[in-house]
């Protein structure tokens, strides 16, 4: 399984967030692939889920996998809950 972080600029919230969906999946025993990006750059990336912030990710468009949008990217517990249900 993939996962891939989207943000604006592919830089330091993504990164950020990349951390946080690996301390999710280890917390809920999950193993996945994890990377992060920009957003023009994850419109050509394939991964089972994309995760983000909502104004970002929403702009990928419903024809990818997975869509889940985080309200607070440093929430464990957000991640988890809006992850779990697709592991």
């Amino acid at each position: 399984m993939k996962i891939l972080v989207v943000c604006g600029n592919g830089l330091g919230s993504s990164f950020i967030m990349e951390l946080n969906v690996k301390k999710a999946l280890a917390e809920l025993g999950k193993v996945a692939e994890v990377t992060h990006t920009d957003l023009a750059s994850a419109k050509a990336e394939k991964a089972d889920i994309y995760i983000g912030a909502e104004d970002i990710v929403h702009q990928l468009g419903e024809e990818r996998g997975h869509i889940v949008s985080i309200v607070n990217m440093m929430s464990i517990s957000e991640i988890k809950l809006k992850l779990k249900s697709l592991l």
